[in-house]
């Protein structure tokens, strides 16, 4: 904990560099990505401070719309779509999820019930993959598509697509080499940015 404390105390010896961030803000994409620790937005994509409006959650998961009980995961979609205007929505999955994985292996979570219950919202059962494959690629790569579909229930991303004010991506990073892979939908394949 130490060296993330003496980052944090030399961080805010720089001030000039965030002075423009008190006039708001107006970042470009909503980024929807796992809360995996080696899963970093802005390092991923180069992204300085104001960039990016992120969304993590385990697995990835975009929970269903219900405007009778709405949940913090859909406030933020909204927020971004409806107030900050992004233009873009990335679902960024990763290789050796452990969310997606315990998906396709059927893994016992009663001991996690707030896993098990959170990993209940996942849309599709991810594709079923080699149990010993511990990237689980194809399936995490499923999983990103049924995101995909998923926000487009969404009534605020269903109206700015319709009116073609939003543009939505699925990628795939791999923990294991840093490469990323985005879904061509002409091929219908994840293939190297």
């Amino acid at each position: 904990m130490q060296p993330l404390i003496d980052n944090a105390r030399m961080f805010g010896q720089r001030p000039e560099e965030f002075a423009g961030h008190a006039e708001g803000q107006s970042p470009e994409v909503l980024f929807i990505t796992c809360s995996d620790s080696r899963v970093v937005p802005a390092l991923i994509t180069g992204a300085r401070p104001g960039r990016l409006f992120e969304l993590r959650t385990a697995g990835n998961i975009v929970p269903p719309h219900d405007s009778a009980h709405p949940s913090g995961e859909a406030a933020t979609i909204e927020y971004a779509v409806q107030v900050l205007g992004v233009g873009d929505i990335v679902v960024c999955g990763h290789s050796h999820c452990g969310a997606v994985g315990a998906l396709v292996r059927g893994d016992d979570l009663t001991a996690v019930p707030a896993v098990r219950d959170w990993l209940a919202h996942a849309a599709d059962e991810p594709k079923p993959c080699d149990p010993a494959d511990p990237t689980v690629a194809e399936a995490v790569q499923h999983h990103v598509l049924a995101q995909l579909l998923r926000l487009r229930s969404y009534p605020c991303v269903e109206k700015r697509l319709a009116a073609g004010r939003l543009r939505m991506h699925g990628w795939y990073y791999e923990v294991h080499t840093g490469l990323v892979r985005q879904h061509r939908a002409d091929t219908d394949a994840f293939e190297t940015l």
